[in-house]
């Protein structure tokens, strides 16, 4: 079970109409939408990984802690929510850095698990995954083997696994698809789990786990269960993956976590540790898109405004 931390403003399907240097101007509402999905997991007594959104972390420092002190394990989202393959890889580690920095300063904690924004680490950001091991990240989740227009690796392994860097390993828990045929249909949440009926995400959720014989992953944001949030201007495909039912998504979650066995991102990828599938940056599936990036150096590690 995974939770996205960043505000309805955040979208990146409204990026082309929000500049982040906006972001102030727009009424927050992250800290509430939150604590509802933190009420709705106390109530069915279950733990799960937070992607925190820097910004969000550094406005509201007391909503981390308060994540933290549920029981529930922070990861990183970003610093600007920024989709990887629109940066340079000089800018990501920059962005990265003041994320995890801001996320440890607050927690006390070692920052490991990181989820890029919009899934957007693709064939053209594959350098990016070295970048983590090579910044202290042990896991991540920003690979979606689907077909889509913002994000996925469509060969990618639907399955958890491991991918092999020149810097070290990196646990990779990529979105959830369930195969028909020819054809790999997400079914992690999201726009997804409010897009089909319910018993349909049962379904495929529980279709998956059994084909598979491995845990899928599950995320939501938190505007997903705030339906009084404002309406931002935007292109209409956007509007529609954003505000389509809204007003339903915490009845749905209520109903679908006592269905499954939720858990962290880090004690679910330990229940399948002694069998991870192995892939090489360098090789094979991940292969001939990436290549070893020297250090960025120290002026390059600044936080990059939007």
């Amino acid at each position: 079970m995974t939770v996205d931390v960043e505000d309805y403003f955040h979208v990146s399907g409204f990026a082309d109409r929000i500049s982040p240097r906006e972001w102030d101007d727009y009424p927050s509402r992250v800290v509430a939408s939150t604590q509802r999905i933190l009420r709705v997991l106390d109530a069915q007594q279950t733990a799960a990984t937070f992607f925190v959104l820097g910004w969000v972390a550094n406005r509201f420092p007391e909503l981390v802690r308060e994540i933290r002190q549920s029981g529930h394990e922070i990861g990183c989202h970003s610093y600007w929510h920024r989709l990887v393959y629109e940066l340079s890889p000089e800018e990501f580690r920059a962005d990265l850095i003041a994320s995890r920095d801001v996320l440890q300063d607050i927690t006390g904690e070692p920052i490991r698990l990181y989820r890029a924004p919009s899934f957007s680490i693709t064939r053209r950001s594959l350098w990016a995954l070295q970048i983590l091991v090579e910044e202290g990240f042990t896991g991540d989740s920003s690979v979606y083997p689907v077909y889509h227009d913002r994000y996925g690796i469509p060969e990618a392994d639907p399955a958890p696994h491991c991918i092999v860097t020149p810097a070290g390993t990196l646990d990779e828990f990529p979105g959830t698809a369930l195969r028909f045929a020819a054809l790999r249909l997400p079914v992690s949440g999201g726009g997804y789990f409010r897009l089909y009926p319910f018993r349909f995400s049962c379904f495929c959720l529980d279709r998956y786990s059994r084909q598979s014989n491995r845990p899928f992953v599950f995320y939501i944001h938190p505007w997903e269960v705030d339906p009084d949030q404002p309406r931002l201007p935007g292109r209409l495909l956007s509007r529609f993956r954003h505000y389509q039912n809204l007003a339903t998504t915490e009845h749905k979650l209520n109903a679908l976590l006592p269905r499954f066995r939720f858990a962290t991102m880090t004690d679910s990828l330990a229940s399948i540790a002694d069998s991870p599938r192995e892939y090489p940056l360098t090789a094979g599936l991940y292969g001939s898109f990436a290549s070893r990036l020297p250090a960025a150096t120290a002026s390059e590690l600044q936080p990059q405004h939007a």
